[in-house]
């Protein structure tokens, strides 16, 4: 008995380590990782690439003026520089004042970005189409807490990578669907984080945060999603938040997943 109890678990063993060396040898997925066939590169640590790529989201608090005021530093872990989320407008916690957003509109797509809080309750959040967040946010493991899909799901808070360290979120979103200017498929979403997924095609219900939060958030509370697409965007909220390493592929989803 004891040996089939040793044979069962040295064979259980070999499974669980043949899973993580897979998830772990896929170069597209996880820190580091590289961009797939024919997508765009959008933050490389450059001024050059910020200033060509993206812009303020002009919202109802909008208090902050081109050129972009966030800035570009020596990366604290390795080689290179990032960017920091440094924007007078966004001190004492004003979001929507110096948020960023890519110039170019987005529908369906393949995210990868990775970023580092650098010190406690560290606050930021990438903000699918400008409308959908998911969460940046050291020491919360609420629903509203770090990688989670803002107020709708549960933050996967225990792969956090922690204080002063580079984290990747790997996503697929499919934009909400409409038909005669109706919705009829909300917007989905499927989640890695450090590698592991934690969100498999979540549907996401509405805009959190009101008017300044993003795109829709003062559309009947926030559920009044439009037929639009918009810009990816990254938020400041006072908090120094670096970010490097984000490449975006555009998709076309005729399915309603995002399972990959």
């Amino acid at each position: 008995m004891k040996k089939s109890i040793h044979t069962f678990r040295t064979i259980w063993f070999a499974i669980l380590t043949a899973t993580a060396t897979t998830a772990v040898a896929d170069p597209n997925i996880g820190l580091g990782a590289k961009p797939i066939a024919d997508a765009e590169m959008i933050l490389d640590g450059s001024r050059q690439m910020l200033d060509e790529k993206w812009t303020y989201w002009e919202g109802p608090r909008f208090g902050s003026s081109l050129p972009i005021k966030w800035r570009i530093v020596d990366d604290p872990v390795d080689k290179g520089t990032v960017v920091q989320t440094d924007d007078p407008a966004a001190a004492g916690g004003k979001y929507g004042a110096a948020d960023i957003v890519t110039k170019k509109p987005y529908r369906d797509f393949r995210l990868h970005i990775e970023f580092l809080v650098t010190g406690p309750r560290g606050n930021s959040g990438v903000y699918l189409q400008n409308r959908y967040e998911i969460q940046i946010q050291e020491g919360d493991k609420t629903k509203h807490g770090m990688g989670a899909v803002i107020n709708e799901t549960e933050s996967p808070y225990h792969l956090f990578a922690g204080i002063g360290k580079w984290n990747a979120y790997d996503i697929v979103f499919r934009a909400a669907r409409f038909k005669d200017g109706k919705l009829v498929e909300k917007a989905r979403v499927t989640l890695y984080f450090n590698g592991t997924k934690v969100h498999t095609n979540v549907p996401i219900n509405q805009v959190w945060g009101g008017p300044n939060s993003g795109v829709d958030g003062g559309n009947d509370g926030g559920k009044g999603i439009t037929d639009s697409p918009q810009g990816l965007k990254l938020q400041c909220e006072g908090y120094d938040v670096r970010y490097r390493n984000a490449w975006i592929k555009e998709l076309d989803l005729a399915e309603a997943n995002t399972d990959f």
